[in-house]
């Protein structure tokens, strides 16, 4: 008798899941055995902002699919079980089944590894201080909802003013605390242009946030708890830190049994997710991609990457053809009452890959102008002045900007000029678009530039 081929999948999260789910579909006679060190699974992190707001009420609400789902699609889900080493050359990893104490070898046919991110913490003393949080998984937000519905905490203090950042300072401020939000740089949102990011700056401040640019993070300070965060240049009262400096990938797995890192020292992987070691792949979090702008190696960690670069791994893994070109980086955040969104180079990134960048900024209406709550549309686009073909854009406004960002990252994907995109056949409705909808003002406007 043939004994079954088996994929082994590391990580049940996002890259991982989709793996799992996408080889089973593809090849039911495969036996899928999918590790995941944590009791949770399949659950979605970027909810977790609105579950602290009290948005959404039930945890469970943000799990996309149940271990009894898995399990019912033939696939050997075992939560709790952590997988300490990878032996490449015997094709087999060590495993740990935390819940039992003990250890064991798996053999596999070909390994997914899909160990995602951590939460970057920086080198500064009092991190270990009760009260200082990160928020990265379920058990992360549970842990921050917890506290906050204790009716023991006041005031927040966040270090980082990017998307997650932004997200929970608009969730604190539903829940009634008092917010301060220090960043190092000299701007919020780092990954827009600093035009674009003062009108978030300005919507933060206008709800109740204090902000704090070019102050880095020295040190939190308290007697048994959180009480004070100490930046370069200011005291500031704290009994809940929320640490939202980034994400680094965790590849330490993959570097020890010899897999090459890439960009942002992920796993460096090709077009079919495969790694240098055969037999292994590697998706979502962990593993660099490819700017699809610059046709650079880049590290981009998004969930729609993720699960996108898992299912083209499972289906390989199961003995596809499949491939994945890449990404332009197109990333959307509501931030209080603003739609926040990007796509593409920004003019200072296009500037620092040699483009000759011309860049123009729009103020329109998101709306046709003489319908009832029509508000303002920034939208900027970023060009190579020689060629014309679009680089990126940034769209930022009450309402609109969401789903038109993507537009703009179809026109990056299809490496479309700013010609090109002037004559796209935009759909008019006056509750929805004037007739010359913001996309093509811009892309007029940004026409003319030499």
């Amino acid at each position: 008798m043939v004994a079954k081929r088996r994929l082994v999948v590391v990580g049940a999260v996002a890259a991982g899941t989709s793996a799992a789910a996408k080889a089973k579909r593809t090849s039911p006679d495969l036996e899928v055995v999918l590790l995941e060190r944590g009791e949770d699974i399949s659950y979605a992190a970027c909810g977790l902002p609105y579950l602290i707001a009290g948005l959404i009420t039930r945890p469970e609400d943000l799990i996309a699919r149940t271990p009894h789902e898995f399990r019912a699609q033939g696939i050997d889900l075992r939560t709790r079980h952590e997988v300490l080493g990878i032996d490449a050359p015997n094709r087999s990893v060590r495993v740990a089944d935390l819940e039992r104490s003990k250890q064991y070898t798996l053999h596999y046919d070909n390994l997914v590894i899909a160990t995602g991110a951590a939460s970057f913490r920086p080198p500064v003393p009092g991190l270990e201080l009760p009260g200082v949080f990160t928020l990265r998984t379920l058990s992360d937000g549970l842990a921050l909802h917890a506290a906050i519905s204790s009716g023991k905490v006041q005031h927040a203090v966040i270090v980082g003013g990017g998307y997650i950042g932004l997200e929970m300072a608009e969730a604190l401020r539903a829940r009634g605390l008092s917010v301060t939000v220090v960043e190092m740089a000299p701007q919020l949102m780092v990954n827009f242009d600093e035009d674009m990011s003062k009108l978030v700056l300005a919507e933060v401040e206008g709800k109740g946030v204090r902000v704090l640019l070019n102050d880095g993070l020295v040190r939190c300070e308290g007697a048994g708890r959180v009480e004070k965060v100490v930046t370069q240049h200011n005291n500031v009262p704290a009994d809940l830190v929320l640490l939202s400096i980034g994400v680094r990938p965790d590849a330490s797995l993959a570097a020890s049994a010899g897999l090459e890192l890439g960009a942002g020292k992920a796993i460096a992987v090709d077009d079919h997710m495969r790694t240098n070691v055969e037999g292994i792949y590697a998706a979502g979090d962990c593993a660099d991609s490819v700017q699809q702008v610059t046709g650079e190696k880049a590290y981009i960690p998004l969930g729609t990457t993720a699960n996108k670069q898992g299912r083209v791994a499972g289906a390989n893994a199961a003995g596809m053809e499949c491939s994945f070109e890449g990404v332009v980086g197109t990333a959307v955040a509501k931030i209080f009452d603003l739609e926040v969104a990007r796509t593409g180079l920004t003019e200072r990134e296009a500037k620092a890959k040699g483009f000759a960048v011309a860049a123009s900024t729009v103020q329109t209406q998101a709306r046709a102008r003489y319908y009832p709550d029509n508000s303002p549309l920034h939208v900027k686009l970023v060009l190579d002045a020689d060629s014309r073909r679009l680089l990126g854009a940034q769209i930022i406004g009450a309402q609109g900007a969401a789903k038109r960002i993507d537009v703009l990252a179809a026109a990056l994907y299809a490496k479309m000029s700013v010609d090109d995109l002037a004559r796209v056949d935009c759909s008019y409705a006056p509750p929805y678009a004037p007739v010359w909808d913001p996309v093509l003002v811009a892309a007029n406007v940004a026409a003319r530039c030499k």
